[in-house]
């Protein structure tokens, strides 16, 4: 009840007994512990929630048990601040890095796990798998400032890894962990770079070589009192954000509360209309009461002026808060999304089907009638599916590519929906022949014109396959078609047929099709090398038009 009106969501209540019973059955389960686990359901937008301190914390202040902490930045007793030089050699391969101390911080084996745990957490989602941001935490008092974050070629990087008991060179260390089943996924972001990123410290000691792994030399032990943070990344303002909920997390076990030393963390101040909040919530409430609720959320806020605006604090912790939106959402949630009013909208509308989708609805119902059956094929294909398959070169097919494909079957968005088919037709080839099958649904094609590049277009295609063609059978599905959108066959103003050449049809055997006074697609027969390059061994007739101009 209290994660539903914090705005979380309790996934389930179990126990680690009861989730090795469900994965590997109950004799399994023997002598696993029974404590009562909560699954909390996290925004991906809520990094400071990601911990059990920021959670719990956030928890009192909205229940208000606790005031919301005031993060403050501290000089050191004697003096002197810790430096990070960043030389121009990382500009090559990872530009940016920030830093911060956790000073007289006491770690008990719960905390430091937590510690360990949120970083892991921060490197899945905001770090992207550590390619934005990789985060390095040190025991400062095993090294010595100013520390130089700099970039070298792997030969010349010599230390020994976090949990390693010999140095290695850098190469050594990127061929050590190549069977690591956690670190190898991170390898591939430095590997095939001229120079390796590295952090050393006065004495030449190296603390990491980011995003791989730290240096054994710095370890942090339950024992650290002092703990260096850095964050090399690829874009800093998400580095400014990794960094900002480490130290505020964690800066609660420092000898002086929520205090730490790190040069940009600091409190931003927003204003905002109390009819504003009212207006978009749909509620009435006092500015003083809209103040506490946004106070509850850790917004620390209080009514200015004449009571017109509130000015509201927003802690390091919220980099979520980056418009008055969200300020407002903060407090309806405080004030319970169940408390708002039900009203009815003053302005009535009624909803209409987007019209070419009530098109393709009531053509998927004929072509099902006239004995076709629907398939749904993915919008991504291989480049070979689209082009050489069918006879074409990839650069005439205004295809759009993929910048970065995961397989080779997602490289290219289709720009037809004929190779769908034909491979949906090769994986049922044990089915009875006829083989009657239609799709209709959205092709990609590049388009200078439009603001992203490239449009979508609505073409409905219909595959025969059998031991003869069944020309006769695609061009009378065609008629079909044109009857139920009361095109008649006619030069004028209806619907004809020319004769005209594909590489992906048989010579003489295909007709472009004419509509409205322009082109909208081709009917065939399939070319036998066409067939074969499918892995099909019987002839085969094909239907593609665009259904857009009859809208």
């Amino acid at each position: 009840e209290l994660c539903f009106q914090f705005g979380l969501e309790l996934d389930e209540i179990t126990s680690e007994k009861d989730i090795i019973s469900k994965e590997q059955g109950g004799g399994k389960a023997e002598g696993a512990s029974d404590i009562i686990l909560y699954k909390i359901d996290v925004p991906a937008n809520r990094y400071d929630l990601l911990c059990l301190e920021g959670l719990v914390r956030g928890l009192q202040v909205f229940k208000e048990r606790i005031k919301a902490p005031r993060y403050k930045r501290i000089m050191p007793a004697n003096g002197g601040v810790q430096r990070l030089i960043i030389t121009e050699e990382t500009a090559q391969v990872r530009p940016h890095a920030v830093a911060a101390v956790l000073r007289n911080i006491t770690f008990s084996k719960d905390r430091y796990d937590s510690f360990i745990d949120l970083q892991e957490k921060l490197h899945q989602n905001i770090c992207r798998k550590r390619a934005l941001v990789a985060i390095g935490t040190h025991d400062l008092d095993t090294i010595s400032g100013p520390f130089t974050y700099t970039a070298r070629p792997p030969s010349e990087i010599r230390f020994k890894p976090l949990n390693q008991s010999k140095e290695y060179t850098a190469s050594e260390i990127m061929d050590l962990y190549r069977t690591d089943s956690q670190l190898k996924h991170y390898l591939h972001i430095i590997e095939n770079k001229p120079l390796y990123p590295v952090i050393y410290d006065s004495n030449g000691v190296v603390l990491s070589m980011p995003p791989i792994i730290n240096g054994n030399h710095t370890k942090i032990t339950l024992n650290t009192r002092n703990v260096f943070v850095e964050c090399t990344a690829t874009d800093i303002t998400k580095a400014k954000i990794v960094l900002d909920i480490l130290v505020t997390m964690f800066s609660e076990y420092c000898e002086k509360q929520f205090t730490h030393k790190c040069n940009f963390l600091c409190n931003m101040l927003e204003k905002v209309k109390p009819d504003l909040i009212n207006k978009k919530i749909g509620i009435s409430e006092k500015p003083s009461s809209l103040a506490k609720l946004l106070t509850r959320m850790c917004l620390k806020s209080h009514v200015t002026g004449s009571g017109n605006n509130i000015e509201i604090e927003i802690p390091p912790t919220r980099a979520d808060i980056i418009h008055a939106c969200d300020i407002i959402e903060d407090a309806a949630i405080a004030y319970g999304y169940n408390n708002i009013q039900m009203t009815i909208p003053k302005t009535y509308t009624i909803a209409n089907q987007f019209p070419l989708n009530k098109l393709t609805e009531l053509l998927r119902q004929d072509l099902a009638a006239a004995g076709f059956t629907e398939a749904l094929t993915f919008a991504l294909c291989s480049q070979e599916d689209i082009a050489d398959k069918l006879g074409v070169d990839i650069s005439s097919t205004k295809a759009v590519h993929i910048a970065n494909p995961k397989t080779a079957e997602f490289q290219v968005a289709r720009t037809s929906l004929l190779p769908g088919l034909l491979k949906t037709i090769a994986a049922n080839r044990k089915m009875p022949l006829p083989l009657k099958l239609f799709e209709i649904s959205d092709i990609v094609i590049k388009d200078s014109t439009k603001d992203v590049g490239a449009r979508n277009q609505r073409n409905l295609c219909a595959i025969y396959y059998n031991k003869n063609p069944g020309f006769e059978v695609i061009h009378g599905l065609l008629d079909r078609v044109m009857q139920l959108l009361a095109v008649p066959p006619s030069k004028a103003s209806g619907y004809l047929i020319r004769a005209a050449e594909d590489s992906a049809f048989f010579p003489g055997r295909c007709a472009e099709i004419f509509a409205k006074g322009q082109s909208i697609g081709k009917l065939g027969v399939f070319h036998p090398d066409v067939i074969t390059k499918f892995e099909l061994t019987m002839p085969c007739s094909a239907l593609e038009i665009n259904i857009e101009p009859f809208l």
